[in-house]
């Protein structure tokens, strides 16, 4: 059941996604939740565990991430669309948060790991296992767009969560990407943001319920910054897979997080890519 206070903090979670560039202050945000000042940033470190500060610094420093490495903007028109007025600033911030400068971390690129030669002459990029798992049971938010934008809908999906009381039946942080990216266009892929459930909850609006059926899989675990997945899917279902002599099954493939950007650097992130196998 929602809580009085839910549709105040998605109302919040959405104002700061489009607005980065913006009036991000703690009056302004009391303002669109509709909660006195005096009260407003205890309710939402109390419901969401983390800082108004922290949240819009993370937010606003993750998307500046992707940017740098996207786009040739000035370091200067990342700033500003960042929410930094003063390069200085944004520079000094960003060294804080990733250990190395914009330039630095633009001139590095996405870390991808070297190609490898194996003694059968074959590459090895990535490490891939066989695994057997059970049904997932799994609360989300559904999100259509860019993938790289769908942590907007795993923070509503996480909050909705958490402020229903559901944190001690919360397991992993999930993804499920239903479009390839090479063959839909961007602004209609579509993919689920959430968490799997253990135990009974009723999942209700604004939250989904996806069943993920269980059986065998193959399980890519990738490190680094979520923009060089796409080189980790082309190695599974391009090399991988037609090697491996296993056969997809007719269902998506799905993403498990072992931790997050919220309190993991960059290059430490690990996602487990994961394709269901007859």
């Amino acid at each position: 059941m929602n809580t009085p206070y839910e549709a105040r903090l998605m109302r919040v979670l959405d104002y700061v996604y489009a607005n980065l560039d913006g009036d991000l202050s703690l009056d302004t945000l009391a303002d669109v939740a509709a909660l006195s000042r005096f009260h407003f940033h205890r309710v939402f470190t109390g419901m969401t565990g983390e800082t108004v500060a922290a949240f819009t610094r993370r937010v606003r420093l993750f998307r500046a991430s992707m940017a740098l490495v996207q786009g040739d903007d000035s370091i200067e028109r990342i700033a500003g669309y960042c929410g930094y007025g003063n390069p200085r600033s944004f520079v000094r911030a960003f060294q804080n948060a990733y250990g190395m400068t914009p330039e630095a971390f633009r001139k590095r690129g996405v870390p991808q790991p070297e190609l490898q030669f194996n003694e059968r002459g074959a590459y090895e990029m990535y490490d891939v296992k066989l695994e057997t798992r059970a049904d997932i049971r799994l609360a989300v938010i559904p999100h259509i767009g860019n993938y790289m934008n769908v942590g907007e809908a795993f923070e509503m999906a996480y909050t909705t969560l958490a402020t229903r009381g559901f944190s001690p039946q919360i397991g992993q942080m999930i993804g499920v990407y239903l479009d390839d990216p090479a063959a839909v266009p961007e602004a209609e892929l579509r993919s689920f943001a959430g968490a799997e459930i253990i135990g009974h909850a009723d999942i209700v609006s604004p939250l989904q319920e996806v069943q993920i059926q269980g059986g065998k899989f193959a399980i890519l675990t990738y490190q680094g910054h979520y923009m060089g997945l796409a080189k980790a899917y082309a190695y599974l279902f391009g090399d991988w897979l037609p090697q491996s002599g296993e056969v997809p099954r007719d269902s998506p493939p799905f993403e498990v997080y072992l931790n997050t950007p919220q309190d993991t650097a960059a290059e430490d992130l690990i996602t487990l890519i994961c394709a269901p196998l007859q």
